[in-house]
């Protein structure tokens, strides 16, 4: 058996070779257009108004002809309207928080809790951890996918559970030091959150070996903060509530050299958010996703809104097969435009953690006053930094001079769950 074995939950599915790979895209690609169209009006039209009939649909030669779909697609929607199957059928549901309308909700079969399942497993093991290993998962059991995700995985590889779900960090450290946990599961931020209560603590966790963080832009300097303070291999775990929830698109591999896709789930695309068009592998776009996989809600040509590029479709030096994508830069509707400046929020982070003595705590609070926007960065750094330090760094990555404001350590608010950066003012007030 080769020694990669280990890492493989499923080694078969995982190493499919390219042709593999596309045929059974293709027979799942044409099954789910035939499904969607039998058994949703709303798939039905969108089809029909597209001049596709799921009879003669080809498969991956007619992929980009299908219509492209938006979160606004969910909302509108809502709470149901995209169900392919009876209802009767559908045993569990989760929901995005809806902080900016209505909320997404996805709904599932068995045959969906499996998939998700399926995925998370494979994230899980791919990690490094395995049957005898203890994960702690810190994401909420509720409404949220998080928790329940990787609840599902983590019971499919037959780990131990520790259900501790977000807050009380105090709690977390303990429990993870007295039911030696080592594997973690948490969103990014989080897993700052918990280095920064260990050292208040004096705790170390030496039993703990691999982080598994999403939901939020994994930056280079955030991991390597995170694999030097919590003492772990960190890794990028990819999903999102229209795709099943967490972990159900993929996760990089022990040499982080990219999020594995896993293709025999989904097809993904990268295409130009202005003419919506593919460009060409490498060429940073927005990520569409298709699922050939799932019966509720499968997504078709999905805008997800996150830019990534295609690193390449050769096998990897773990041995899996699967597409990898560069970790996600940002959202499209998360970029920030200051003094003709566009950026996106990854990039301040990126900038604060080169230097020394700054911690992951900050946050961006854009002041607008007659019509100008005005950017301040606050972030907590240890004693010595300046905020001309951070102004002179901000500057040399963004190029133009944000205000910037040194705190103590832990005199900022802290963020226990996915964490909230960008704050708005008008006029020194703060508004939603």
């Amino acid at each position: 058996m080769d020694v990669r074995e280990s890492t493989f939950f499923n080694h078969s599915e995982e190493t499919y070779n390219r042709s593999q790979l596309e045929e059974i895209q293709q027979l799942r690609l044409r099954k789910t257009i035939r499904h969607t169209q039998a058994h949703s009006p709303y798939f039905a039209k969108r089809y029909r108004d597209a001049g596709i009939d799921a009879s003669t649909f080809k498969g991956l030669e007619d992929l980009e002809l299908l219509p492209l779909m938006s979160k606004n697609d969910f909302r509108d929607q809502y709470p149901e309207g995209m169900s392919c199957v009876d209802r009767r059928r559908i045993i569990e549901m989760h929901m995005s928080s809806g902080t900016s309308g209505t909320p997404i909700v996805m709904l599932y079969t068995q045959h969906d809790l499996d998939q998700w399942a399926e995925c998370m497993a494979r994230c899980y093991v791919m990690a490094g951890l395995k049957a005898t290993d203890v994960v702690q998962i810190t994401p909420g059991f509720g409404l949220f996918n998080g928790g329940f995700g990787c609840y599902h995985g983590a019971r499919k590889a037959g780990m131990f559970i520790v259900p501790a779900g977000p807050g009380n960090t105090e709690r977390q450290v303990r429990l993870a030091r007295d039911m030696r946990s080592t594997g973690l599961v948490a969103v990014v931020s989080y897993g700052a959150r918990i280095m920064d209560v260990m050292e208040k603590l004096g705790e170390t966790l030496p039993d703990l070996k691999v982080g598994i963080f999403g939901a939020e832009t994994f930056t280079s300097e955030m991991k390597a903060r995170l694999r030097d303070g919590l003492g772990i291999d960190p890794y990028d775990v990819y999903g999102m509530t229209e795709t099943g929830g967490i972990g159900t698109l993929g996760q990089d591999c022990q040499y982080h050299n990219g999020i594995h896709v896993w293709e025999d789930q989904y097809i993904v695309e990268v295409i130009d958010p202005t003419t919506l068009k593919r460009v060409p592998e490498g060429e940073v776009g927005e990520l569409v996703v298709t699922s050939i996989n799932r019966e509720a809600v499968p997504v078709i040509r999905f805008r997800t809104g996150d830019l990534t590029r295609i690193i390449s479709s050769d096998c990897c030096e773990c041995g899996r097969t699967h597409v990898r994508l560069e970790a996600i830069r940002g959202r499209i509707d998360d970029m920030l435009i200051i003094k003709g400046v566009n950026f996106f929020p990854s990039q301040v982070e990126q900038a604060l953690l080169k230097i020394k003595g700054v911690l992951p705590n900050y946050r961006m609070i854009i002041n607008e006053v007659d019509g100008v926007k005005n950017l301040r960065v606050e972030v907590e750094a240890v004693e010595g930094v300046t905020g001309y330090m951070v102004e002179k760094q901000l500057k040399e990555t963004l190029g133009f001079s944000p205000d910037g404001d040194v705190y103590a350590p832990g005199t900022l608010p802290p963020q226990e769950g996915k964490a909230k950066r960008v704050f708005y003012q008008r006029d020194g007030v703060a508004i939603k």
